[in-house]
C-alpha cells in the first residue's frame, strides 16, 4: 500500500494542460526524486501535493483513502509538509520562532495569553538535535545564519512537524559544498524516520547519493519511473533532456 499516490492526474488553467495522466506512488521511508527541464510540470504538481491547486482530473489517495486537498492546511492536517526554495522563514524572527511559525506555544497568565518563548526555544534545539542539526542559540535571528543553516532550520521544521511526507524543492540549490553534504544527510535521516521524501532537484549527482526512485516529468506527463539502481545518470539526463527512454532500459521500465 503506497502512503501517498496519484492516479491518471491532471491539471488544467483554462486552456493549458500543466499535468496530464500523471501517476506517482510513494511509499513511507522511501526518497522519490522528481525530476524534469524547466516547464516539465513539477512545481504544478508539487501544488497539488500540498493542497495550492486542486486537481481537475483523476484521484489522490492517502494511505489507500481517497483524498481532496483545498488548502495547505488540508496537505499539513494529514502530515505533508513542504519546503520551497524561498523557506518561508522571517530573517528578524529568532530560530525558534521560526521553527514554531504559525504553531506558536502559548501560555496563560491570568486572563492573557503570551508566548511561551522557554518552551519553544527548548523543544525548537530539542526536535532539531534529534535530526542531527545542532544550533548555537535558539534566540539567534535567521538573518544572522548562512544559507544552508537556514535551510537546515527549514527541514528540521518540516521533519519536526510533516509527520508523514517531506516534499523538498531544490534544497541544496546555492550552498557550499559541506552544507550541501549535511542537507542530503538530513533528507537520510527524515527517510530513517520512515518519513515519504519528495526530493526535487537539478542536480542529478544528489539524486544517486539518496533516491531510492526517480520519475521523470517531460511536458506534463510522466515519461519515466525508475529504481536509482537500475539506470545511470547519463540515462536520466538523456531522459531530462529528451522525450525517449534509452532502448537498454525499456525492459526495466516500471
Amino acid at each position: 500500500m503506497s502512503l501517498l499516490q496519484l492516479n491518471n492526474a491532471g491539471r488544467r488553467f483554462g486552456h493549458i494542460t500543466a499535468l496530464q495522466d500523471v501517476d506517482l506512488h510513494l511509499q513511507a521511508g522511501e526518497v522519490l526524486a522528481l525530476l524534469g527541464d524547466n516547464g516539465a510540470g513539477k512545481s504544478t504538481l508539487i501544488k497539488l501535493l500540498t493542497g495550492v491547486h486542486s486537481l481537475t482530473s483523476g484521484e489522490m489517495r492517502f494511505e489507500d483513502h481517497p483524498v481532496h486537498l483545498r488548502s495547505p492546511h488540508d496537505a499539513r492536517t494529514l502530515g505533508i509538509e513542504t519546503v520551497y526554495q524561498d523557506l518561508a522563514l522571517i530573517p528578524e524572527l529568532s530560530i525558534a520562532r521560526n521553527f514554531f511559525l504559525g504553531r506558536e506555544m502559548t501560555k496563560r497568565i491570568g486572563p492573557f495569553h503570551f508566548l511561551d518563548r522557554e518552551t519553544m526555544n527548548t523543544e525548537a534545539t530539542q526536535a532539531l538535535h534529534a535530526i542531527g542539526i545542532h544550533i548555537r542559540d535558539a534566540n539567534e535571528p535567521v538573518a544572522s545564519l548562512s544559507g544552508g543553516e537556514r535551510q537546515s532550520i527549514a527541514i528540521g521544521r518540516a521533519v519536526h512537524f510533516g509527520s508523514r511526507v517531506l516534499i523538498l524543492d531544490e534544497p541544496t540549490s546555492a550552498l557550499s559544498i559541506g552544507e550541501t553534504r549535511k542537507v542530503l544527510s538530513y533528507i537520510t535521516a527524515a527517510k530513517e524516520k520512515e518519513l515519504g521524501v519528495v526530493f526535487i532537484t537539478h542536480n542529478i549527482h544528489h539524486v544517486f547519493e539518496v533516491a531510492d526512485r526517480i520519475t521523470i516529468l517531460h511536458r506534463g506527463e510522466k515519461l519515466a519511473d525508475f529504481a536509482t539502481h537500475t539506470v545511470t545518470p547519463d540515462d536520466v539526463a538523456q531522459m531530462i533532456m529528451g522525450e525517449c527512454i534509452p532502448n537498454h532500459l525499456l525492459k526495466t521500465k516500471e
